[in-house]
C-alpha cells in the first residue's frame, strides 16, 4: 500500500529542510540548524514585505505534532505550507526574457533581505518559478542572518543565472540548455571560454575575472608547491564586506543583466501564424472548433499545449478558469508568448520544449530534476498542427505518437494534416516521401488504440480535420 507521505528528492540537499507531500498536500520541514534563521526572516518585516510584492510564494505555519508518524526523516522544528506552483518548470526551459526575469528577482530579493540584516546563502536558478507569468521566490529557506563577508551564493549565482544569460545573449539563445547538462550551473571557465572576450566591463569582471580568480585558488595560488598555506592564508583572513558593499555588488550584476540583449534572429517557425496555409476565416473556424472541444471536456483545471507557437489558440483555455502551460520548440515563439502573457498577467507559462526529445529526469539518481509528466499531468492537451512535424519530420511512428499522447491527460483535441496539405509539403521537399502510413484512416485507427473519439470536424477551406479524443480506461 502506497504511503501517504513522499520526500521531494529536489530537496535533499539542503540541511534546512526539505520539501514533502502528505495526501497531495505539497509541505516543508525546517530543522532545528535553520530555525533561528526563519524566526529572524519572520520577525524582521522582510517576509511580509516579500510576500506582499509578490517576489516570495506565501506559507502558513503547520504544527508538526500531526506529522509524527509521518515524517521518518528526523523531527523537525517547524512544518510550513507553502503556496503551490501550478506547473514547476525548469531554467532549460525558459526563453531568454524569463531568465533575466528570474535573475532580477533573485537580485532584487538579496538586496531586500540586506536591507533587513539577512542575505540570501544561495541563489539557485530552480529557486524562481512563474505563477500568472510572473517570476516567483519559491525556497523560503534561502535566507539567512547576515554576517560580514563575501556573498556566500554569488559564485552560485554566476553560474545559474549570470553566465547562461550571458552566452544566450552574446553567443547563442541556444546555449541556455547547457543548464541541462550542469545541474549546478554553466562552469564559468566554460563560459569564458565560449564568449571568447565578448561582452562588456560586467561580462568580464562576473564571468572571466571569476573564472581565472577561481581557477588560480584551485592551482593553489602562484605556487602549487605553496598551495596548502595559501589556501590555508585565505581560510584565517576571510573578507569582510559590508551590506553596502554587497548591495552594490547585486546593483552592478543587475545593470549588467539588462545591458544584454539577445541578438535577432530569423527561426522556422517565429512567425508560423503570419506565413499558415489557411485564411483568418479558417483560423477563427478553427478557434470555434477548440472552443467546442473545450466545452465538451469535464471540468478542466490544467491544459497543456504542445507546440503552441504565441499561444493564439492556448488562450481559448483560460476563459474557463484553467492554468495553461503553452510549450514549443521555437525561442521565439515563447518569447512572444511570454511577453504578452506577462503583460497580461495571464495564467499561461510559455516553456521551451522539444517534444520529441522532452526534458529528462536528471540529477543524483536522475530524480533531482523530472519529466514533464513526472511533474504534473493535464486534465487537456492540445497537439494542434502539430502531428505532421511529428511523424515527418522527425521519423516518430504514428503508433508511438498516440502512446505518448495517451499518457499526458484523459482528453486530447488534435489536429490532423494530411501530405496533400501545402506546409506538409513543405516537410517533404527535400526528403523522400517514405512515410507510406501517414494517412487519416491510419491515424484515426493509431489513435482508436488509447482513445474513443468525441468530435471529428474538418476545418473549412483546408484539409485539416480536427479530433477530439477521450482516452479509454484501462482495467
Amino acid at each position: 500500500m502506497e504511503t501517504a507521505f513522499k520526500r521531494e528528492p529536489s530537496s535533499f540537499r539542503d540541511p534546512s529542510g526539505y520539501v514533502f507531500e502528505r495526501s497531495g498536500v505539497i509541505y516543508r520541514s525546517i530543522n532545528k540548524v535553520y530555525t533561528p534563521h526563519y524566526n529572524k526572516l519572520m520577525q524582521s518585516g522582510l517576509y511580509e514585505k516579500l510576500v506582499s510584492s509578490g517576489a516570495l510564494t506565501p506559507h502558513t505555519e503547520t504544527p508538526p505534532d500531526g506529522f509524527a508518524q509521518d515524517v521518518p526523516f528526523f523531527n523537525p522544528e517547524k512544518i510550513i505550507q507553502p503556496l503551490e506552483i501550478p506547473f514547476i518548470s525548469y531554467p532549460y526551459e525558459w526563453c531568454f526574457e524569463q531568465y533575466r526575469d528570474a535573475a532580477l528577482l533573485t537580485l532584487e530579493i538579496q538586496r531586500a533581505a540586506l536591507e533587513y540584516g539577512m542575505t540570501l546563502k544561495d541563489a539557485s536558478a530552480y529557486n524562481v518559478q512563474f505563477i500568472k507569468c510572473r517570476p516567483v521566490f519559491i525556497d523560503t529557506l534561502s535566507f539567512e542572518t547576515f554576517i560580514e563577508g563575501p556573498w556566500p551564493a554569488y559564485a552560485q549565482f554566476c553560474r545559474h543565472f549570470f553566465a547562461p544569460l550571458a552566452l544566450m545573449a552574446l553567443a547563442d539563445e541556444r546555449l541556455g540548455k547547457l543548464m541541462q547538462n550542469y545541474i549546478d550551473g554553466v562552469p564559468l571557465d566554460l563560459a569564458a571560454s565560449l564568449l571568447r572576450g565578448k561582452g562588456g566591463f560586467g561580462v568580464w569582471q562576473h564571468i572571466h575575472l571569476h573564472a581565472q580568480a577561481a581557477a588560480r585558488f584551485a592551482n593553489g595560488g602562484p605556487s602549487v608547491k605553496n598551495s596548502e598555506n595559501t589556501a590555508q592564508k585565505a581560510l584565517d583572513a576571510p573578507v569582510k564586506l559590508k551590506k553596502e558593499t554587497l548591495s552594490a555588488i547585486a546593483f552592478s550584476l543587475s545593470r549588467s543583466i539588462k545591458a544584454l540583449k539577445p541578438r535577432k534572429k530569423t527561426t522556422e517557425w517565429g512567425d508560423y501564424y503570419s506565413a499558415t496555409n489557411y485564411n483568418e476565416k479558417a483560423a477563427e473556424q478553427k478557434a470555434a472548433i477548440v472552443d467546442e472541444c473545450l466545452q465538451k471536456c469535464a471540468s478542466f483545471k490544467t491544459v497543456w499545449d504542445m507546440g503552441a507557437n504565441d499561444g493564439r489558440y492556448s488562450r481559448l483555455a483560460l476563459k474557463y478558469g484553467a492554468a495553461v502551460t503553452a510549450f514549443d520548440i521555437d525561442f521565439q515563439a515563447v518569447r512572444r508568448n511570454y511577453e504578452r502573457a506577462r503583460e497580461g498577467g495571464e495564467n499561461l507559462l510559455p516553456l521551451l520544449l522539444d517534444l520529441t526529445a522532452p526534458s529528462p529526469a536528471i540529477g543524483f539518481a536522475n530524480v533531482e530534476r523530472k519529466t514533464i509528466t513526472e511533474r504534473r499531468k493535464p486534465d487537456v492537451t492540445l497537439m494542434l498542427a502539430l502531428i505532421h512535424h511529428i511523424v515527418i519530420s522527425n521519423n516518430i511512428p504514428l503508433q508511438m505518437a498516440a502512446a505518448y499522447a495517451a499518457s499526458f491527460s484523459s482528453f486530447l483535441i488534435i489536429e490532423f494534416v494530411p501530405k496533400t496539405d501545402s506546409q506538409a509539403r513543405r516537410l517533404l521537399k527535400t526528403r523522400p516521401d517514405v512515410f507510406t502510413e501517414y494517412t487519416q484512416e491510419s491515424f484515426e485507427k493509431e489513435f482508436s488504440f488509447y482513445f474513443s473519439m468525441e468530435l471529428k470536424k474538418q476545418i473549412e477551406n483546408t484539409e485539416r480535420t480536427m479530433y477530439l479524443f477521450r482516452r479509454k480506461t484501462t482495467d
